[in-house]
């Protein structure tokens, strides 16, 4: 039997494939320089919006930071149960002290890991992911 679809393709082309490689260098750098503060970069991308914002609903978070619904919910509960946002004045979704101080004290190690990859990355390479970025965004969200 042939596999005429098989012997045609090629997988190191894939566009998936190249960004979830990428997705996993740069993730292995954030775990590394964030695993003194038991987070993941998910989780504080969570914690840098809100910082950022005065309070957002659920929906809101998810269309922002273009994550899962049940991604977004496993996330928060864990926020919750740290007491890092509050969900007080529900729906919408606040910050508290507890987690501005976290943030606060993250941002060195988050600076360090950006540094890290910079370095690995340069200026042409940092602005080529700032292109791809922009037309992704722009174009999956008319």
């Amino acid at each position: 039997m042939k596999f005429q679809n098989i012997e045609r393709f090629n997988p190191s082309a894939c566009i998936s494939g190249k960004i979830m490689r990428i997705n996993r260098i740069t993730a292995n750098i954030f775990r590394k320089h964030l695993r003194p503060f038991d987070i993941t970069d998910s989780q504080l991308t969570l914690l840098f919006v809100l910082s950022k914002k005065d309070g957002m609903t659920q929906k809101q978070l998810s269309d922002f930071i273009v994550i899962e619904k049940s991604s977004l919910h496993r996330n928060l509960v864990r926020h919750f149960e740290k007491e890092y946002l509050t969900k007080q004045d529900f729906p919408i979704i606040r910050i508290t002290q507890k987690g501005k101080t976290l943030v606060n004290e993250i941002i060195p190690e988050w600076e360090n890991a950006m540094l890290e990859i910079r370095k690995l990355l340069d200026e042409e390479g940092e602005t080529a992911i700032n292109t791809l970025t922009s037309k992704l965004l722009i174009k999956n969200n008319p």
